[in-house]
């Protein structure tokens, strides 16, 4: 086992877990030697890479690789909405849809939810962000949004850093229910989401390419949500109208093969992250919990 192994807690079970990486032999090759890092800047980070490995998920051939993935990484067949020898290629087994009694939402109306399965950092104060990742590196919310009005109006608000492995359910969902607006592209890299890259550079949030959405919630205010691309996940499919009003928990859209990051941003005084979430990225460690599950409450 590496000594720089990637832990977190889990809700669930209320252990620390190790998390199983796939090709983690890649990502520290690619993000931990001079070769690989040449390799990333020359090949891995831009978007032709990830478009031919997504063409290759999408292909027949791929299906060969559902059983096996399914099988190393104890995923649950018994959530799946649809039979696993159903999925024509590993991309449509990779962003299936799940039953919904797999993730029921939490209910009341003042909570807010995670959007996403995935292990979860959160900051009352994302002013306060620092060195989560690097050693006295500060999250730069102007570079992220790309909107010096919106990272003032966010400035001292709330975030939450979902991020998703190869191994989870890969559908994103609204974490509150409001008006949702169309989605804004900002184009960039497509570097790793995995701490192993991160740990090398946390300005990977602020490079890779995203996508952001306002959701003007009755309870929570402006709420922002982003989604980030990553290696091998060069798109993000919506499947939601946008400027229409969507129910807490609604499905927004999903990734395509790959690991990938939703960012959720609250305005400053209008939520309360839950305790276990604060006091897990307090330790620099994440949180994994499912989408629909309780982040925190509206104050």
């Amino acid at each position: 086992m590496h000594a720089d192994a990637i832990h977190f807690f889990n809700r669930y079970t209320q252990r620390v877990e190790t998390e199983q990486i796939y090709g983690e032999g890649f990502l520290r090759w690619i993000y931990g030697s001079l070769s690989g890092r040449l390799a990333l800047h020359a090949v891995a980070k831009r978007a032709w890479f990830s478009q031919w490995y997504g063409w290759r998920m999408d292909r027949p051939a791929s299906r060969a690789k559902i059983a096996p993935f399914i099988r190393d990484f104890a995923v649950d067949i018994s959530e799946f909405a649809d039979a696993p020898e159903s999925f024509r290629t590993f991309n449509e087994f990779f962003y299936r849809k799940l039953k919904p009694s797999a993730r029921p939402i939490a209910g009341e109306v003042k909570t807010a939810v995670f959007p996403a399965d995935g292990r979860h950092l959160g900051f009352a104060d994302v002013s306060e962000a620092e060195g989560i990742f690097v050693k006295g590196e500060v999250f730069d919310l102007a570079e992220l949004l790309r909107d010096p009005a919106l990272a003032e109006q966010f400035h001292r608000g709330a975030m939450v850093l979902s991020r998703l492995c190869p191994v989870d359910y890969h559908r994103y969902h609204f974490p509150v229910a409001g008006l949702a607006t169309e989605p804004r592209l900002i184009n960039g890299w497509l570097y790793s989401v995995s701490p192993i890259a991160l740990r090398q550079n946390i300005h990977i949030f602020t490079e890779n390419k995203r996508s952001i959405t306002r959701i003007e919630s009755p309870e929570f205010g402006t709420v922002l949500m982003l989604e980030v691309g990553a290696t091998n996940v060069g798109s993000f499919a919506y499947t939601f109208s946008p400027n229409t009003r969507v129910a807490k928990g609604a499905e927004k859209g999903y990734f395509k093969f790959g690991g990938s990051s939703t960012i959720t941003l609250f305005e400053p005084g209008r939520v309360k992250l839950d305790a276990d979430l604060l006091a897990h990225t307090a330790e620099h460690r994440e949180l994994y919990a499912r989408m629909g599950d309780r982040l925190g409450v509206a104050t």
